[in-house]
């Protein structure tokens, strides 16, 4: 017992100990999520103040903007979720950074409706949005954490 003790104290101050680690990792993530949701918080400032401008330049050019930081505001929150992940599980799923780019490019696909752009770039958004569909869908199918 007192053996266990000392074997204890002793690690404290080595490297072989793992616990520094985890408490070093979690400080940084929680910081991480502390800035995301400072982004967060001025994502949707950002959202309130651009409000008043679609009496000036009309509702449509405000949509635009409205919508793709509204997208924004989600992939953020899906970062979040990540982090919440890694803390909870101690790794990283597949799945939810999955979803995070999924809702990128969506947010992405979206702005391209606003802007002149080819044909070939919408085609080659639907291809990558179709590809990491197919992939979240394996990913679920033959997830190790899946119930048979």
């Amino acid at each position: 017992m007192i053996h266990q003790e000392i074997l204890k104290r002793k690690n404290i101050f080595q490297l072989i100990d793992s616990d520094w680690h985890l408490r070093i990792i979690q400080f940084i993530v929680g910081i991480l999520m502390l800035a995301l949701y400072l982004w967060i918080g001025a994502g949707i400032l950002n959202l309130m103040l651009n409000l008043p401008h679609i009496f000036n330049d009309g509702w449509a050019n405000v949509a635009e903007h409205i919508i793709i930081d509204v997208v924004l505001v989600l992939a953020v929150l899906e970062l979040i979720r990540i982090l919440q992940s890694y803390l909870a599980v101690g790794r990283v799923k597949v799945t939810f950074i999955l979803d995070v780019a999924l809702v990128v490019l969506i947010g992405e696909l979206i702005g391209l409706w606003y802007k002149a752009s080819t044909l070939t770039e919408v085609g080659l958004h639907i291809a990558v949005i179709a590809v990491l569909t197919l992939l979240r869908i394996v990913s679920i199918r033959f997830s190790p954490d899946a119930v048979d």
